[in-house]
């Protein structure tokens, strides 16, 4: 038998024999979730930890001094877990806080301590009857065997620490559950268990109130919505209106309006309820001219575009907040990505309904009623240009100047310089 399938083997039977383990039977899974595992005292699962932790020395010395270390480790390992289980609460919460430091920068730790049955307890120290600082302990724990662990992610959950957490909440907690939420949301697995499970208000209501761990919330949400069917407890909880509220604050601004493109893309009663929201469009629009913001410029152009192709209803009040304009300068100011999805929704604006709503508001739009098989250029000669065409013509003029002076205005360049209105005539056509 090869080396690889040996090691293959021998991590199976690690699994078989490990209470603690990620990849263990459903009958297993039982076991672990009453957090009464036994402590591993077995000498053959020593020795394939071992085995498995010093199996990457090449040279023969080199692999004597691994194991010599291994072995110490693995002692070490099951000396602490061993701890866990201990009825003395302070044992406990010593052990907690030495794995939290062992598994904080060691993936093989996180690993191994895993195998010898380490998330059971631990998970069990959630209980709200225990003492806070045993809590606080186990969570951190908790989180730092997570870190880059997709299996350890699963087993945790498996043990049922989410619903014990959010049993825990409190101000003193909030924190450290909110970053474990972060945590485990990471792992696709977990997306639906998490968002099902009530964490959403919590959440939602860290990234409202909480300064030190909105971040963390907010990505934790956005994590939650890239699952569709999470989009219905995210909007009963109020997402909608939390993101837009965040939207100016440059720390979460960009997170929040990729939350906010995962459920419109997603979910039509997230574009119902964005479309019926106070100040909605007119506060994308305004990110359209973000031009420090490259990144919130390119979200905010894909939410508007998506509205705009599934709602007409949604088009009429987008060209009445003023979006022409917007637009106009994205196309020539904005990333190529936002460049294409500005004129992707110019296009829509120009549509046949597009063109029933200029009467109304033909300022504010337009480009709407740019339509028909010629293609209008500022400059040039107007003798064979009908009404309607000179009227556009002028129009266009006037909002490209409009635009110029917003944009100069942003650079800080002192306004007798600008170019006068008929020195724009020179551009050959407008970037449609």
């Amino acid at each position: 038998m090869t080396r690889f399938s040996t090691a293959i083997l021998r991590r199976k039977l690690l699994e078989a024999l490990t209470c603690g383990g990620c990849s263990v039977s459903s009958k297993k899974r039982a076991k672990v979730a009453a957090f009464k595992p036994p402590v591993v005292k077995s000498d053959r699962l020593r020795e394939l930890i071992t085995e498995e932790l010093s199996e990457s020395g090449s040279d023969e010395g080199d692999t004597v001094d691994t194991e010599m270390k291994s072995e110490q480790d693995i002692e070490e390992f099951e000396k602490v877990v061993s701890a866990l289980h201990q009825i003395d609460g302070d044992s406990r919460r010593e052990a907690a806080v030495e794995i939290r430091r062992m598994a904080k920068e060691d993936a093989d730790a996180r690993e191994t301590l895993a195998m010898l049955g380490a998330i059971p307890p631990l998970v069990g120290m959630l209980d709200a009857e225990l003492h806070i600082d045993s809590q606080i302990a186990a969570l951190y724990a908790i989180l730092n065997l997570a870190i880059g662990n997709d299996l350890n992610k699963a087993a945790i959950v498996k043990a049922g620490a989410v619903h014990k957490m959010l049993g825990l909440i409190r101000p003193e907690l909030s924190e450290a559950i909110v970053a474990n939420f972060l945590s485990l949301s990471a792992l696709d697995a977990n997306k639906q268990i998490i968002g099902s499970s009530g964490a959403v208000p919590f959440l939602i209501n860290s990234l409202r109130q909480n300064k030190n761990s909105r971040q963390d919330a907010l990505r934790a949400l956005f994590n939650l919505s890239i699952v569709s069917a999470n989009a219905q407890h995210l909007i009963e909880a109020g997402i909608i209106d939390s993101l837009l509220a965040s939207t100016g604050d440059m720390n979460v601004t960009d997170h929040a309006l990729a939350t906010l493109s995962n459920l419109v893309a997603s979910s039509s009663e997230a574009r119902h309820h964005l479309s019926r929201t106070h100040e909605s469009f007119p506060i994308l629009i305004d990110v359209l001219g973000w031009l420090d913001s490259p990144s919130c410029q390119e979200k905010s152009a894909y939410i508007l575009m998506v509205m705009a192709h599934k709602s007409y209803a949604d088009r009429a009040v987008m060209a009445e907040a003023g979006i022409s304009g917007a637009l106009l300068e994205l196309t020539l100011m904005g990333t190529p990505l936002a460049q294409k999805r500005a004129s992707r929704i110019l296009e829509m604006l120009r549509s046949k309904k597009g063109k029933e709503i200029s009467d109304s508001s033909f300022a504010a739009s337009a480009p709407m009623a740019m339509e028909g098989k010629y293609k209008i250029t500022i400059g040039g000669g107007t003798g064979d240009m009908s009404n309607e065409q000179k009227a556009v013509k002028q129009l266009v003029q006037q909002s490209l100047h409009c635009n110029m002076r917003r944009i100069a205005r942003r650079a800080n360049v002192p306004e007798e310089i600008m170019p006068p209105p008929e020195h724009l005539n020179k551009a050959k056509s407008l970037p449609f």
